[in-house]
């Protein structure tokens, strides 16, 4: 096996490379922060797709797709001087080690009793750090929405500010769907993504009363959307047709079918 260590001392003299000013490439050269961050994004999501689909091959090339993306960044902090990627990698090993005591630390610090005293130490000198700004203000901004709305719905209810059950919250999300459509005729359209994103939110909330992720329960139902629109197309293909060809009650139909056929392969 390849040592990882000569690996990633490769890679970072390859992205010094590509960003020199003389030789380097030149797209590349125009590239910051703002403008990599949304490959970041998307690079996690594909290693999460990847991990979805069991597909290990592509996980290891989706890895290091995001692994490319912390060179890049730390790259271009070394370059306006900010830290360095020997610093980005110290720092998250000194994390690793301050966290598990009961893993890396003497003897005496791996007794259970030990380890609770460290972990209530630990957040006891988070939730001071944060008592020092507001209750949502470490919550990040690039996260994506879905995500971003049950942290930040967590973080009030913290401090109480929180329905009490699902059951509200399913009472509210049927109040705000009901208003959304009866005002939709006499709303702009900046009005109408307005009440739509609160009716968003109030499903995020949701989720997180049923602890359910969002992100995740999304993604499966786009899956198996996905799964079951291509078995229409499958049948309709078989007849020589798509589905532009065909009507609205036939797909249904075939969507009907397909999934029933997933039912009996999951009921074995």
């Amino acid at each position: 096996m390849r040592d990882a260590g000569a690996g990633m001392l490769r890679l970072a003299a390859i992205m010094r490379r590509l960003r020199a000013p003389e030789g380097g490439c030149p797209w590349d050269l125009e590239q910051d922060f703002d403008s990599i961050a949304p490959y970041t994004i998307e690079e996690a999501y594909e290693v999460a797709d990847a991990i979805a689909r069991r597909d290990w091959p592509g996980l290891k090339g989706e890895l290091g797709d995001l692994l490319f993306q912390a060179v890049y960044h730390a790259q271009m902090a070394e370059e306006a001087g900010h830290f360095s990627l020997a610093e980005v990698i110290e720092a998250i090993a000194e994390k690793m080690l301050s966290r598990h005591p009961h893993v890396f630390g003497a003897a005496a610090e791996r007794s259970a009793a030990a380890q609770t005293e460290a972990w209530e130490a630990q957040k006891a000198a988070e939730r001071a750090a944060r008592a020092q700004a507001g209750v949502l203000d470490d919550v990040p901004l690039a996260l994506p929405g879905l995500t971003r709305a049950v942290k930040l719905q967590r973080r009030a209810a913290r401090v109480g500010f929180d329905w009490p059950d699902a059951a509200q919250v399913v009472g509210k999300i049927a109040e705000e769907a009901a208003e959304l459509v009866a005002a939709r005729d006499r709303l702009s359209r900046d009005e109408m993504a307005e009440e739509y994103g609160d009716l968003m939110f109030v499903m995020a909330n949701l989720a997180r009363h049923l602890d359910v992720d969002p992100e995740a329960a999304l993604r499966a139902a786009n899956a198996k959307f996905t799964r079951r629109f291509r078995a229409i197309e499958a049948a309709l293909a078989a007849e020589g047709r798509r589905p532009e060809e065909s009507t609205l009650e036939e797909m249904d139909a075939l969507w009907d079918a397909a999934k029933a056929a997933e039912k009996a392969r999951a009921d074995g």
